[in-house]
């Protein structure tokens, strides 16, 4: 958003831009791996689709836990902050 109106970013805004791409690079890191690495094993064991959903299961539950951990460590920060 640029115009007369506008604000130059704040160091706050900066940081929620910074959050917000490494939650997605976790997220869509450990599904790519878990999953790539259940389709790889898959074929060279020669049990297609087992190894692969649980590649799926073991890939969405690292990704809940990376926006649990984010979750908290924000909520730690709030609380921080009040406190001051």
């Amino acid at each position: 958003m640029s115009g007369p109106g506008a604000r130059p970013p704040q160091k706050r805004d900066w940081q929620a831009i910074g959050t917000a791409l490494g939650l997605g690079f976790s997220v869509v890191s450990s599904l790519v791996l878990c999953i790539g690495g259940g389709v790889l094993l898959d074929r060279w064991l020669n049990t297609t689709p087992a190894l692969t959903l649980v590649g799926v299961a073991l890939g969405l539950a690292t990704a809940l836990y990376a926006l649990h951990e984010l979750a908290r460590v924000s909520r730690t920060r709030r609380d921080r902050r009040d406190r001051r």
